[in-house]
């Protein structure tokens, strides 16, 4: 009697463990690609309760994948002219986000050479970027499709 107990006391732990593993494993990576939408803006980190020098609220992004760890994404929108830039992100996948890197080069009138780092999961994609003359950060969100 004694085994039949530890026996079933075992198996219903061991059934116990399993279910609570179930969920852990590695997460899906999370679906980056399509429209997003949101802001960016400028400021002096030098001067943190000095409000941004600019806030665009019109900012979009189109994000496809190009490769195992390279995203392709052609931000555009409207800050006294019109612009839009194609970047290429290099990318890697840490639980349910993507952590992105890059430098880019927007030209000497939008601002020359930038590095920029950002996360991106199913819900958001928000990031931090800096050059010579700018340092700020951008915030979207996916567009939902109808």
């Amino acid at each position: 009697m004694r085994k039949v107990t530890l026996i079933l006391m075992l198996l219903v732990v061991t059934v116990g463990l399993a279910a609570g593993q179930q969920g852990r494993g590695p997460q899906p990576p999370p679906e980056i690609t399509g429209m997003w939408s949101g802001t960016w803006s400028a400021y002096s980190p030098s001067k943190p309760s000095t409000p941004p020098k600019e806030m665009c609220a019109k900012l979009s992004a189109n994000i496809t994948k190009k490769g195992d760890d390279t995203w392709q994404a052609v931000f555009e929108g409207d800050c006294g002219r019109p612009y839009k830039y194609s970047i290429t992100m290099e990318g890697r996948l840490v639980g349910g986000a993507v952590l992105f890197k890059g430098s880019v080069d927007l030209g000497a009138k939008d601002g020359g050479v930038y590095d920029w780092i950002g996360k991106a999961t199913n819900d958001e994609f928000i990031g931090f970027y800096t050059s010579a003359a700018y340092t700020g950060v951008f915030s979207l969100t996916p567009v939902k499709q109808q």
